[in-house]
């Protein structure tokens, strides 16, 4: 059918809510917006779904979601996982409890046993509740940080990661087999109850997650000496992460921690920050405003599923707020958690420092000054709690602490994706070390340049709206691809990785080699006197990204060599 015809279908078809029918009535006159509402279902990637909320099959609705969870039902059952079950989590976003009971119900009337949480979790929690409770997978209802239009599903396997090769691969079949509503089981949530099937995961489970937290702190002694001085701003955002931030926070001795009030009720609305991430300065002027206020020495900001933590620190020297990226943040811990297990004689053997092929060069030169391996991976921190699982089955390694430059990091294996959680908790810990050092962390994060150099990284993104846009995207990618540049931003070009034909070629001597990472489609460059940049689609947003990271031997020199980069690289784009 086409678009129309199925417009139609859900305009008469009283399968669907009369609330659904009503609002498609209301758009009866705006071809464009029913054209862009149904000229495909909302696609199942590597992850699961995310959307724009409301009626249609591109966008994320019970129906939907309920298509979706029919795939996995279908997966699970092929794997004989019904028993071993799925835990099921949300965010604060509109739909969120709603579209998580959806799935819920939809995996019990298919005799797969479900565990709910009673009310928005961190992301983080979810992974780490996969493993303890012995599920073979798990579903998150989130879309991290897109704005409030927007809701998401996110799938996890057994590992407790996000779904790699081959179960994403396989699951993203069993949906694509889904292709009419009938096919979809499901049941009222009182006989799923009645059943047993359906399980409500409660309070008490907190106390589990917060205590492996406490299991990454390396000097507990330090913060009970230093905590009364540490004065610490924080906002969730709106978020998930406000009652057990808050608590792990209280819970370790910290006193001084002042929560942004006009941002820290759960609202899927996000009133108070349009664009809830960390990333975004906007999102960040109550907590500033805050900081001058109370004078504070650090300043921290939990996306709404609370995986991922922005930070300022205060410079004391100049009294402003310093921001820090992903890139800044991961480092400094980093270095901190190998430096100190390391001293005190905690570092396990054979140590791995694990990163994204787009994170910044820093963590090679950390991670050798620790005798620590360094492990790269694809953009996407599944890739890095497939790692662990790895490094497990095969003794390799001991997983130490993992990152991504998009405000992700993990450090312990309890959880296998980023947890802002456990980066709060490890963050002010070390405000507290540097605190009896006479050091801010600011004054640290200077100290890495100085001693590894000045390291700066930067991302350009190109957004491709609507019907068209995926096509559009795709030639980018395959002009990049026909035409390689030989310079970039007064770089020469060195190599060119190709993932999605697992190419490495070296431009100099013509020779090619495999990447060893899974096919992507995704391009990287790599440039003289330690530059690089990387391009690829995002694959949970109709984008396209380009990554860029530099040295230079003081910040401004480093600054100018990336601004010269991102400018020529992305000028004809």
């Amino acid at each position: 059918m086409g678009y129309r015809e199925v417009y139609d279908m859900w305009c008469t078809d009283e399968y669907f809510d009369e609330s659904v029918r009503a609002e498609l009535a209301a758009i009866s006159g705006d071809e464009k917006e029913i054209e862009e509402r149904f000229y495909r279902r909302l696609a199942f990637g590597t992850g699961g779904l995310r959307g724009i909320i409301g009626a249609g099959t591109n966008r994320m609705n019970i129906y939907t979601v309920r298509q979706a969870t029919q795939g996995l039902a279908n997966y699970i059952i092929s794997q004989g996982g019904q028993k071993k079950g799925t835990a099921i989590a949300c965010d604060s976003r509109r739909m969120s409890l709603e579209f998580a009971r959806e799935a819920a119900v939809c995996l019990n009337a298919n005799g797969i046993k479900t565990y709910l949480f009673e009310s928005l979790r961190p992301t983080p929690e979810l992974s780490f509740a996969v493993r303890e409770l012995g599920c073979i997978s798990g579903i998150v209802i989130t879309a991290s940080h897109n704005p409030g239009e927007y809701n998401g599903y996110k799938v996890y396997w057994e590992d407790g990661a996000q779904i790699t090769p081959p179960h994403d691969r396989n699951i993203l079949n069993e949906v694509e087999k889904i292709t009419e509503f009938s096919q979809v089981k499901t049941m009222e949530e009182d006989a799923a109850r009645a059943s047993g099937l359906f399980q409500i995961i409660g309070t008490s489970f907190d106390d589990l997650y917060l205590a492996k937290l406490k299991e990454q702190s390396i000097h507990p002694e330090i913060i009970k000496k230093a905590a009364k001085d540490i004065k610490i701003v924080y906002t969730p955002l709106h978020g998930a992460g406000n009652v057990l931030v808050r608590r792990i926070l209280r819970e370790l001795g910290f006193e001084n921690v002042y929560v942004v009030e006009e941002q820290r009720a759960p609202d899927g609305n996000f009133p108070a920050a349009p664009y809830p991430n960390p990333e975004d300065e906007k999102a960040w002027e109550p907590a500033l405003r805050l900081a001058e206020k109370m004078d504070a020495d650090i300043v921290l900001a939990t996306d709404p599923d609370a995986d991922r933590l922005g930070v300022y620190a205060k410079d004391e020297g100049t009294g402003k707020y310093m921001r820090f990226t992903g890139n800044m943040s991961g480092m400094l811990l980093a270095e901190y958690i190998l430096r100190e297990r390391e001293k005190n004689g905690t570092m396990p053997k054979n140590p791995a420092l694990v990163k994204t092929i787009v994170t910044t060069e820093m963590a090679k030169a950390i991670a050798a000054d620790y005798h620590t391996a360094l492990v790269e991976v694809l953009t996407g921190f599944k890739y890095i709690g497939e790692q662990i699982k790895l490094f497990e089955e095969l003794k390799s390694h001991t997983y130490v602490f993992g990152l991504e430059e998009s405000y992700g990091c993990l450090a312990g294996t309890y959880a296998r994706d980023k947890d802002a959680c456990v980066a709060v908790m490890l963050l002010c810990e070390a405000a507290a070390y540097y605190k009896t050092k006479g050091k801010t962390l600011w004054d640290a994060m200077t100290d890495l340049y100085e001693k590894y150099g000045y390291y700066r990284e930067g991302l350009k993104t190109l957004t491709f709206k609507g019907v068209d846009g995926d096509e559009k995207m795709k030639g980018m990618m395959r002009k990049q691809r026909e035409e390689p540049p030989k310079e970039l931003g007064g770089f020469q070009v060195l190599a060119v990785r190709d993932y999605q034909s697992d190419t490495r070629k070296d431009m100099l001597t013509g020779e090619a080699a495999s990447t060893g990472l899974p096919h992507s489609d995704v391009l990287y460059y790599e440039l003289s006197d330690g530059a690089w940049c990387c391009v690829r689609p995002s694959g949970t947003e109709p984008k396209i990204k380009f990554y860029f990271g530099v040295k230079g031997g003081s910040m401004k020199s480093a600054e100018e060599r990336l601004e010269r980069l991102q400018r020529e690289f992305t000028a004809e784009k």
